[in-house]
């Protein structure tokens, strides 16, 4: 692992999991999703890793007009590294999970590096849900995985990385997807340093137990020596855990309401800055410096904020 001596935080602010049901300090609408991600970077978040919703009701939106609509005023008002995500949301296409970053060829994108179940309809009764779509959507994980085919990998590091020098926040849920990005690092589509997101929690996925952790930085150290950078986060409860975990060995954070919707034990978060300054006051204690977005884009390799489309 490339140890950097600054641990970059990255905070993935709304999602497509989490619906306007289960906390009412999601952020939905344009507004809301900018004032939420610049009060992000001021609390010391370097990368904000963002998705777009329909303003109406909260469900995810592949929409590249509506990710115009917050873009630029992050931009204007930050210097983050911005991160579109890849992932998209269930029963987005390949062409919908592509259109807002071919529209926007932004510095960063994420990078889901394999299909797999991602289950989290165990959620379906334990809301009283304001719309219909929320609870169809927690259903629909039981019945349908997540599509991260080979061919669509290859797409994305094609027409993104190739076509608008985009680098990828390679998000591993699993430890054959360490082999998976060192199988097309070995194809030359792809260049270090990378990314690896290491994800904990998600039922489909490694459990969020700390042995898992170790277990995937062992596996990338061996695949990828000092070429990468190590970054992780884990679901729920053990979020911030896994986030001092991944600090003490050198590695990065993300956090988020993408990621978890609480504070602490039954206190919903009130903002993405609130988890942005509770992990900045762990890495403080640790005497973890962290990055600036300008370090951040040194660190990770990124083409700059002026090379965007927004």
């Amino acid at each position: 692992m490339k140890h950097t001596g600054k641990a970059i935080i990255t905070c993935a602010v709304t999602g497509s999991i989490h619906t306007p049901s289960m906390s009412p300090y999601l952020p939905v609408t344009p507004d809301e999703i900018a004032e939420q991600a610049i009060e992000a970077v001021e609390a010391g978040a370097a990368v904000l890793h963002l998705h777009a919703r329909d303003p109406i009701d909260g469900r995810p939106s592949p929409d590249p007009a509506l990710y115009m609509q917050f873009l630029p005023r992050i931009k204007q008002q930050t210097d983050a590294i911005i991160n579109i995500t890849t992932g998209g949301a269930p029963g987005f296409s390949e062409d919908d999970r592509m259109a807002g970053p071919l529209a926007a060829s932004p510095e960063m994108t994420s990078l889901n590096m394999g299909s797999m179940n991602f289950g989290f309809w165990p959620l379906a009764d334990k809301f009283d849900w304001k719309h219909e779509w929320e609870r169809e959507l927690m259903l629909g994980s039981k019945r349908f995985p997540a599509n991260h085919n080979f061919a669509l990998i290859e797409r994305i590091m094609t027409e993104l990385g190739e076509g608008h020098g985009t680098r990828f926040e390679y998000e591993c849920y699993d430890i054959g997807h360490l082999y998976s990005v060192k199988h097309f690092a070995d194809l030359g589509l792809i260049k270090p340093p990378f990314l690896i997101q290491g994800i904990f929690g998600i039922l489909g996925g490694l459990g969020a137990e700390l042995e898992n952790f170790f277990l995937m930085k062992q596996t990338a150290d061996r695949l990828f020596g000092d070429d990468y950078i190590m970054s992780c986060f884990a679901v729920g409860r053990p979020q911030m855990k896994f986030l001092a975990q991944c600090a003490l060995v050198g590695g990065s954070v993300r956090v988020g309401l993408e990621d978890s919707l609480y504070i602490g034990k039954g206190e919903l978060a009130v903002s993405n800055a609130q988890q942005v300054r509770k992990v900045r006051q762990i890495l403080d204690a640790l005497d973890i410096p962290i990055a600036t977005p300008e370090e951040a884009r040194e660190i990770l390799g990124t083409k700059g904020g002026d090379r965007v489309a927004f």
